[in-house]
């Protein structure tokens, strides 16, 4: 197997290190410059993945406060489908996108075939660092640490890491103007009109529908969201972003029903109720993130805002 220190881009292939080599990497707590190496994380030791993305910047959510922070130390790249499963968090359904340092990584050729073997002492020794709390009421994870993790990013600096995304091989120059104009045009509205969906509820309603893991829905028309939120385009405190619009009248599988997740920043478990994953259903960050961002979170959806679907086949969204 070829090992290199190499940069490692969209697209390469990339083989996650052994239990030893990554804990060699990791201070007491568990951390390689405050981002933490969680339990969730020591099932993909020896295994390959491709790279989806260099992490230039990122987003964060605090309830209703949100905005983009960028990593101290460019050496933090996502993989292709490789989530956090939330068992060692007492089972948080955040489902994040995981963030992995350079240093817990190898850069390996198509055609390698030599893989290390599995060692059940080390990964042991490996989890028995990894902590998962911070205190009795805090848990400790990448999302907890979030914000010690990363710095503020200034609006000259939006403008910079948007160029970055680009030569980092993230988005195409095209891709990118497009996220811009986007941005802008919504930056611009929200300016003038106020949020996209606001509404006049005081308190905003709730509605339940009991939705499961495989639950065909169909997306409400707008005018009946709307009718659920409040001047700030809330219902409950949850948002509904004008990204989400696109999925309007359209039908989707439920992907999981959301109990708990556990909170940016501050590592506080957060009880959900008539919540739920949509699938295909990202958060859209461009439409509220200049560029838009690497973390490719999932948006949340009210159960209000949805009814059951009474065909039997899934389709897309009206275009």
């Amino acid at each position: 197997m070829k090992q290199s220190t190499a940069r490692l881009n969209p697209g390469d292939l990339a083989e996650v290190r052994t239990p030893q080599e990554i804990l060699q990497s990791l201070d007491p707590h568990g951390t390689l410059d405050q981002l933490p190496f969680m339990p969730e994380m020591v099932e993909f030791c020896g295994r390959r993945f491709r790279v989806s993305k260099r992490v230039v910047k990122t987003c964060y959510s605090q309830g209703s406060i949100s905005g983009m922070r960028v990593f101290r130390e460019d050496n933090v790249v996502v993989l292709e489908n490789v989530r956090c499963s939330g068992a060692a968090h007492d089972g948080c359904q955040k489902a994040c996108i995981i963030f992995w340092r350079e240093a817990w990584l190898r850069k390996v050729e198509d055609r390698a075939t030599v893989r290390p073997e599995s060692n059940s002492d080390g990964s042991e020794a490996l989890r028995a660092r990894l902590k998962t709390r911070a205190g009795p009421n805090a848990y400790f994870c990448q999302a907890s640490e979030l914000l010690k993790a990363t710095g503020p990013l200034s609006q000259w600096g939006r403008i910079t890491k948007a160029v970055s995304d680009v030569r980092a091989g993230n988005c195409g120059l095209l891709e990118m103007t497009r996220r811009i104009a986007i941005w802008l045009y919504w930056r611009i509205r929200r300016r003038f009109l106020g949020e996209y969906a606001r509404g006049t509820r005081k308190p905003t309603p709730q509605g339940s529908l009991n939705l499961q893991k495989g639950d065909l829905v169909q997306v409400k028309s707008i005018e009946n969201i709307i009718d659920t939120l409040d001047e700030k385009a809330h219902n409950r405190g949850l948002y509904f972003g004008p990204g989400m619009r696109t999925l309007s009248g359209g039908q989707y599988r439920v992907e999981r029903h959301l109990d708990r997740i556990i909170v940016d920043g501050t590592g506080e478990m957060r009880h959900l109720r008539d919540t739920v994953y949509l699938e295909d259903s990202p958060c859209e960050c461009a439409y509220v993130a200049f560029g838009g961002c690497s973390r490719c979170e999932f948006a949340y959806w009210r159960e209000i805002w949805l009814r059951r679907s009474e065909t039997k086949t899934s389709s897309k969204s009206p275009s």
